[in-house]
């Protein structure tokens, strides 16, 4: 175990652990303290007290006195003067043309360094402005860019619950907040009701997630297939709270019914995915085709014989006839008829010929 003494240096500051140095002192009380900046004027927040040693980051720096009349006096002039450097560095910004938003200025208890924090969209090139600064107050002069929270936590305020920021009122640390905290809480994700006045996500969200994390485990999820006193249904909305959730039942010939049941009243089913692909399986399933008629077979068409008293099939008609055949050419019989015949069509292909387009007479001999 390790005595220390916790110190904040600003009301709205991260408090740090001390070595008592054989100094007892109580909380409220003002304390000179040294730091890796050099000598710095504190508040003690809890007075000697033991803590593990795990939980002391070495090396601990001491407690150098109780803080005297003139010590409180000099504080209040640095703060003073800190005013004044505020002024006077909003006015060469303007000067310089910087985009940047300067948010406080702070003393070092020595007096002999100013530093100066500010926010900003992008990076900023400061380095004339910084020349200026140290041609001004004659000190080491430091510009430190700060995020949106940081500069909630500084400037303090009103949350949209009415009460002052808890970055600046209690909290030493940021906590990581995501969406899906919201989501686990079930609250809207209207980014202006989940936000704070930084712009960010609020910091409460943290506060109950460990809860409500727990709460989930154990019910069952929105759109689940469930079995309730009254009959089966699907869950529309759970309130993890009140451990009730509001349940869609089946009714057939009617209207579903809405009604909130207790999860422990509610038998987990199936998934709703798993039920709507039950229900497009049913939907797609062919229908069981009706036991078809007997009706009496209709007797073959025929015709009557000779007698009239008993009916004669007709042949059936072959499915794939049998091509048709041409008849073969006539042999031209010999003699005088075989060569007028050759005549006849030399003259009918010379008429042919004169018929068609650029057509000439009979053809010359050779």
């Amino acid at each position: 175990m390790t005595e220390v003494v916790s110190v904040r240096f600003k009301s709205r500051g991260k408090s740090y652990y001390f070595d008592p140095s054989g100094h007892k002192v109580e909380a409220g009380q003002h304390v000179i303290v040294e730091t890796s900046k050099g000598l710095e004027f504190g508040e003690c927040v809890s007075g000697n007290f033991f803590v593990e040693d795990n939980k002391v980051i070495p090396p601990l720096r001491p407690i150098v006195r109780p803080a005297s009349a003139a010590d409180i006096q000099a504080a209040e002039a640095n703060r003073a003067k800190e005013q004044e450097a505020f002024l006077a560095c909003q006015e060469k910004i303007r000067e310089h043309q910087l985009d940047m938003k300067l948010v406080d200025v702070e003393y070092n208890f020595e007096g002999n360094k100013i530093l100066f924090f500010f926010t900003s969209d992008g990076r900023v090139d400061f380095r004339d402005l910084v020349r200026d600064l140290a041609g001004v107050f004659r000190t080491r002069i430091e510009l430190r860019q700060i995020g949106v929270r940081d500069e909630a936590k500084m400037l303090g305020g009103l949350g949209i619950c009415g009460q002052v920021f808890c970055c600046s009122q209690f909290l030493d640390d940021f906590q990581p907040v995501s969406i899906k905290m919201a989501k686990t809480q079930n609250l809207s994700l209207n980014p202006t009701k989940i936000s704070g006045t930084c712009g960010r996500l609020m910091c409460c969200l943290k506060y109950e997630q460990d809860a409500y994390e727990e709460l989930v485990k154990n019910a069952p999820k929105v759109d689940s297939y469930v079995d309730t006193p009254e009959g089966k249904g699907t869950i529309t909305e759970i309130n993890l709270l009140r451990q009730k959730a509001k349940v869609r039942l089946e009714t057939r010939g009617g209207d579903p019914s809405l009604n909130y049941f207790p999860l422990e009243e509610i038998q987990f089913i199936k998934t709703g995915k798993q039920r709507r692909a039950e229900l497009l399986a049913e939907a797609k399933e062919p229908r069981e085709p009706a036991e078809a008629e007997q009706r009496p077979a209709r007797p073959l068409r025929g015709r009557l014989d000779e007698g009239g008293s008993k009916p004669q099939d007709r042949p059936e008609r072959p499915r794939n006839p049998a091509p048709r055949t041409e008849p073969a050419p006539r042999p031209q019989a010999s003699g005088d008829g075989g060569e007028n015949a050759g005549e006849d069509a030399a003259k009918k292909a010379r008429r042919r010929r004169r018929r068609r387009p650029g057509g000439g007479g009979a053809p010359k001999a050779e």
